[in-house]
Order: C-alpha cells, then structure tokens, then sequence
C-alpha cells in the first residue's frame, strides 16, 4: 500500500522538524501544508524531508487538508495518515494504522483518545464526547472521537467525497459523507501528548460551526 502522511501545519516550527524526521525514519513520504505560517515551519519540513505545499494566506484547516488530498490524488497514493503537526501525535502510531489498513475492508480508520482521558483538558472531553455522540447517530456507525485528527482515509474515500467545508468542521464532513456513501469507519487506540499548548479550537465557536455546519448543509443537502 502506497501512503503519504500528510500534515496541516500554522506556525509549528518548534515541534515539525522532529516529527517529520521521525515519520521519514519510517520510508514514508511526507506532505507539509504550510498554511501561510510566519515562523520557519515550511523551511525546517522541507530540511527533515517533506514536500511543503504553501498557502500565502492562511485559510484553515480544512483548506489544507483538501489541498494535500488533492496532492495525494495526482500523486496515486493508495491512502493518506493526517496527522497534527504540533506534537500531540506520534509518530510510533503510524504503523497501527497501516497494520490495521492492510487487513479491515474499513475505509477510514480513525485514532480514539477517549478510552485514556486524564491528561485532556476537560473541555476537550466534554466537547468531544458530544460531537462523537452527534455525528455517531448521524452515521449510524460508532466512532468514540470524531475529533480526532490522526486517522488514515483510503484512496476511493478522496475520490468519492465532495468538501465544501474549509475550517476545523472539515474533519467532520469527510466522516459524515463518507459514511452517507457506504464506506465503513472503525478506530484504533491511539496515545496523545498534551503540552499545555493553548489549542487553536475554541470549544464553543467551533462547536456551534460544526452544528451550523450538520444541520444548514449535511442534513439541508441529504434531505432536499
């Protein structure tokens, strides 16, 4: 199975050079999106291995992760691993994720932090476990942290589902239509470092943009 990891990134110039170096140690390609960072993060990824792909401006998350989608397309990748580029997952994952690939008919298998919560800020719990409540019963399929971002998507995942979003609720929408689309979705234990880093969510605002999100476009789009 041919795989890229790829890695959203603003201003983690402290933490990507580690974690790119570390992945590469695994002979596997890595695609940085600098998401018109002001600090080194494109020029210390590029100097541990990864092909940077910029964005002058900075335009979100989501934007990100469709353009290294999309990267991972033309390049005939089998699947994609995302992955946080500030620390907080780890490197010495990865190959539970593509152990689990090579044998489960799953398209997308996502990270679970949520048996082992006590190093999370509350807050992250509270709002995880109400997101992974709500998008579980939309789906009709169990996923006990759909706020995780380090999850690997199969190839026929990326061709078949239609982003529209390009914030944080990004990660979202690809469950939700790709689960709408018949693609099955399973997690995997997965460790998490937390390091007193202030998140760039904001528990309420982005959960209210996720709401917006599921029920003005999801659900308006299925249902109309």
């Amino acid at each position: 199975m041919k795989i890229c990891v790829i890695i959203p990134t603003y201003n983690e110039a402290k933490a990507i050079g580690k974690l790119v170096k570390q992945i590469r140690k695994q002979n596997l390609d890595v695609v940085v999106i600098d998401d018109g960072s002001s600090d080194g993060t494109a020029k210390i990824s590029e100097d541990n291995g990864a092909v940077v792909l910029r964005n002058e401006v900075n335009q979100g998350k989501g934007a990100s992760l469709i353009k290294g989608f999309n990267y991972a397309l033309e390049k005939d990748f089998d699947a994609i691993i995302t992955m946080d580029g500030d620390g907080q997952h780890l490197a010495s994952d990865i190959p539970y994720f593509i152990q689990r690939a090579s044998c489960s008919e799953s398209e997308i298998i996502i990270g679970n932090r949520m048996d082992k919560t006590k190093s999370m800020p509350w807050i992250r719990i509270c709002t995880n476990k109400f997101m992974s409540w709500l998008i579980s019963s939309l789906v009709r399929q169990k996923i006990p942290d759909t706020q995780c971002g380090f999850r690997l998507i199969k190839k026929e995942v990326l061709e078949k589902v239609n982003l529209r979003t390009m914030k944080y609720e990004t990660e979202s929408e690809i469950l939700i239509k790709a689960a709408w689309l018949g693609f099955k979705i399973e997690s995997i234990p997965i460790k998490t470092i937390y390091n007193n880093k202030r998140s760039r969510i904001n528990p309420i605002v982005d959960t209210l943009r996720f709401i917006r999100f599921i029920f003005r476009e999801i659900i308006f789009t299925r249902y109309h």
